[in-house]
């Protein structure tokens, strides 16, 4: 019997494959626990235009994020920061900080798991920060650290 999974099964596949099972084990196992529908026509299509949908949402996902990436291109943050004799900083820049200057200064909602710091910034200056918007979209904004 043609199955169609609605959640991962160890042992079968993954959410929205169409798998074989014996008739037994999808009457006795997968059908009453809710990890399938049975894989006639109606369900088929249904199938169907669930993946059509899911495909447009992360198709326009995806050109949010591209969106934003250039519009990431354009910005720059400024973030202030206590500095004693010669320049030298007190403590250093996490991503917080930054996604919260973003916000303050440019409308802009950043994840603070997102923002990518190569290592902390502890110094007065301007840095590239990366910013994974998407798995496939990485945008570049622009930190200036200056003396408070």
């Amino acid at each position: 019997m043609k199955v169609i999974l609605l959640q991962d099964v160890k042992s079968l596949g993954k959410k929205g494959e169409v798998v074989n099972v014996s008739d037994g084990y999808a009457r006795n196992f997968v059908l009453p626990q809710g990890l399938g529908l049975e894989a006639n026509a109606k369900n088929m299509n249904d199938l169907k235009l669930q993946n059509a949908n899911a495909d447009k949402i992360a198709k326009e996902q995806l050109e949010a994020a591209q969106e934003l990436a250039k519009v990431l291109e354009t910005k720059e943050v400024i973030v202030k920061m206590k500095s004693g004799e010669g320049g030298r900083t007190f403590g250093s820049i996490s991503s917080k900080e930054i996604a919260v200057a973003a916000k303050e200064q440019c409308a802009l909602e950043l994840d603070k798991k997102k923002i990518q710091l190569p290592e902390a910034i502890k110094s007065l200056g301007v840095y590239e920060v990366s910013v994974k918007l998407h798995t496939k979209v990485t945008g570049k904004l622009k930190v200036k650290v200056v003396e408070e």
